[in-house]
């Protein structure tokens, strides 16, 4: 069974073919609020795709949202989101 962080990242990958992706799991720093209680995890991603070259910042997060749509309020509780034009990346 696929667990919640490899979706994320097999949806990203596939959506937005990222030059850079990373994943934090950040559900253990939140364990007794409301959404982890109902089993919904933390995460926060940074995403650097060509995809958001030329897009204002609300739009590239619009896409991961739109990308992980069906995770969110789900398996996704809540979702901190660092967006990185391809041409703009240093890394």
């Amino acid at each position: 069974m696929e667990t919640t962080r490899a979706r994320i990242e097999r949806i990203l990958r596939e959506s937005l073919q990222p030059l850079h992706l990373e994943i934090e799991d950040e559900s253990s720093r939140h364990a007794g609020h409301a959404g982890a209680a109902s089993g919904g995890g933390h995460y926060r991603v940074l995403v650097v795709s060509a995809r958001f070259d030329g897009l204002a910042t609300i739009d590239q997060h619009r896409l991961v949202n739109e990308a992980l749509g069906e995770m969110i309020g789900r398996e996704v509780h809540a979702l901190g989101i660092r967006t990185v034009p391809a041409r703009s990346w240093k890394g």
